[in-house]
């Protein structure tokens, strides 16, 4: 099951673009790969680098980090309780009101760095533990039926998004503090 895509009928169509973003692989690896990639990217970023946002009203690059921190936390408590047979429909979240709603940028990179790093290893720790049954297990998120696969595979296809995300519009933008 580790290495398996999710089917369609595993996860709410919003969710397509970020499990095309999944490459082959076991969704571990992947997992474990990907904090090196993104850990690789934002260490070294000063602190005016942190700040930048390419818009006005977009978010800076602290709170985009925070947003996939936030993300997969949800997504990870989600996992878990589908994986652990709850049968009661979890609810959704409106990231804009998290990110406004935290202090990503009164945060140091290092910190926000720390806590991805501790929610990864968790995340990983929890997926390690799944039997087979787990993996394809399905529950109600967000008003729409989920597999615990399917989550794992949002996971990495939606920090994968906003990596993308990251190196064209901020990283590569003109403005982009030297």
């Amino acid at each position: 099951m580790f290495d398996q895509r999710p089917g369609a009928n595993e996860y709410a169509e919003y969710y397509t673009d970020y499990v095309k973003l999944v490459p082959d692989g076991t969704l571990l690896s992947i997992l474990f790969e990907l904090h090196n990639k993104t850990i690789h990217l934002l260490k070294d970023l000063s602190t005016e680098q942190a700040l930048f946002r390419y818009g006005s009203s977009k978010w800076s690059i602290k709170e985009v980090l925070g947003h996939i921190i936030d993300t997969e936390r949800i997504m990870s408590f989600r996992l878990l309780s589908i994986a652990r047979g709850e049968t009661v429909a979890l609810p959704g979240y409106d990231e804009n009101e998290y990110v406004k709603n935290a202090n990503f940028d009164q945060q140091t990179i290092g910190n926000l760095l720390e806590s991805y790093t501790i929610v990864r290893k968790s995340t990983l720790h929890l997926l390690k533990g799944l039997d087979e049954k787990s993996w394809i297990r399905r529950g109600v998120a967000n008003n729409y039926e989920v597999t615990v696969r399917a989550l794992a595979a949002i996971i990495v296809g939606h920090e994968l998004h906003h990596l993308q995300i990251l190196n064209d519009r901020y990283i590569s933008d003109e403005n982009f503090p030297k």
